[in-house]
């Protein structure tokens, strides 16, 4: 696995979670893939797994485990049996590719900023010939790259993201593009299926979605469905079936940690937003309908999340009602299981020939590139139905 922001809070748990799952340390709780029918599938085990990646700030796996350990979300003594593979993994990480929005972080590692200024093409070239290193100096049958970056500024399509001639010809002129398309066309470069767990554009754009069906390599995203949309579509569809006109949906999340700072940027968090709000569109479809969300950081709150949701509904005889919910949970150890569930199902895709858009994971996914119905029912219905098949193959 190379991960975009291998050093990241999320990162770190897949990281920690995998070396423990390894070392008998953890339950396999959250891994959808350790359920059957997929454990009846020839799934590569989270055993197998080795880490690299990108990473655009300074610092070590160490210190960001530490934090998570101080939090509640990581285990101590996780953290001192890992320690080894933690160093092992900090001597794998490359510097990586900037967003416009980084650009003079304090933080910033000094070769990160070299590479900013290099033309897109060699950017994109450097990317993915760390990927290719990777996978030849430790003999690895496949590489999964998965990006796990912080959200990016939110960018307008352009005409040059409508065909492949026409990415790849501003490629070679110098335009620019979202690091996550960048990150995404070097992992089709180097061979690799890419995951996208942001809400960035990453390989989601036509010319790039044209390109993993013609190199033959599956992919996967957008932006990792793990708490408060989750629910969102888990009840939506309630309402839908008992015929309840749902009039009112707000919602308001408050976070902290790095995504929270991240999010505080009202260009940044356009991004987040437009994923969030959607699916409720979609699945109750009534142009009254009225939805809201806000999102607020709140350093104390460290990789913790509080989400509060008031829906207004009418029911019979016209009587008005609510239900009101607060989802409070760690991000990262929501987010890390299904990382990993991702990983698993994008090697077995790419193991068996398949290209293009993974559209049975749609699930894990607040906005799936293939499309389709946003009711997570009938989205795992499809990712069962799908591991079904091939156990009948």
């Amino acid at each position: 696995m190379w991960i975009v922001g291998a050093r990241g809070a999320v990162a770190t748990c897949v990281a920690y979670g995998a070396w423990g799952l390894r070392a008998g340390l953890l339950e396999p709780i959250g891994l959808a893939t350790e359920r059957a029918p997929f454990t009846r599938l020839p799934l590569r085990s989270p055993d197998d797994l080795i880490f690299g990646g990108h990473e655009i700030s300074l610092g070590d796996l160490s210190s960001s485990a530490s934090e998570l350990v101080r939090h509640g979300v990581l285990p101590m003594d996780l953290v001192a049996a890992s320690a080894a593979e933690a160093a092992a993994l900090d001597a794998r990480i490359r510097p990586g590719a900037l967003d416009v929005a980084d650009v003079g972080r304090a933080d910033l590692d000094p070769e990160v900023t070299a590479l900013c200024a290099a033309h897109p093409r060699s950017k994109v070239e450097r990317l993915a010939a760390d990927v290719t290193a990777f996978r030849v100096e430790h003999g690895l049958e496949r590489v999964i790259v998965v990006n796990l970056a912080s959200t990016e500024t939110w960018a307008d399509e352009r005409e040059s993201w409508h065909d492949l001639a026409a990415f790849e010809r501003a490629l070679d002129r110098g335009e620019d593009f979202p690091a996550s398309c960048l990150y995404a066309r070097a992992a089709f470069e180097s061979g690799s299926p890419f995951v996208n767990f942001t809400p960035n554009r990453g390989s989601s754009i036509a010319a790039l979605r044209q390109l993993a069906r013609e190199r033959n390599l599956p992919h996967c995203g957008n932006d990792g469905k793990t708490g408060e949309t989750l629910v969102k579509t888990v009840l939506a569809p309630m309402f839908v079936a008992r015929a309840l006109r749902v009039l009112s949906w707000q919602g308001y999340n408050m976070l902290g940690n790095r995504d929270g700072a991240v999010l505080s940027d009202p260009i940044r968090r356009e991004s987040k937003l437009r994923n969030k709000d959607a699916p409720l569109h979609a699945i109750l479809d009534d142009e009254n309908l009225h939805t809201g969300v806000g999102i607020d950081f709140v350093p104390s709150l460290h990789d913790w999340k509080t989400a509060m949701d008031f829906v207004h509904f009418q029911g019979f005889l016209g009587a008005k009602m609510s239900l009101q919910f607060t989802w409070s949970g760690s991000d990262s150890a929501l987010a890390a299981p299904l990382v990993i569930d991702l990983v698993r199902l994008a090697d077995f895709a790419c193991a068996r020939g398949e290209s293009g858009e993974m559209a049975h994971t749609a699930c894990f996914f607040k906005s799936p590139i293939a499309g389709g119905t946003h009711d997570f029912h009938a989205q795992f219905a499809r990712l069962i139905e799908y591991a079904e098949r091939h156990e009948r193959a």
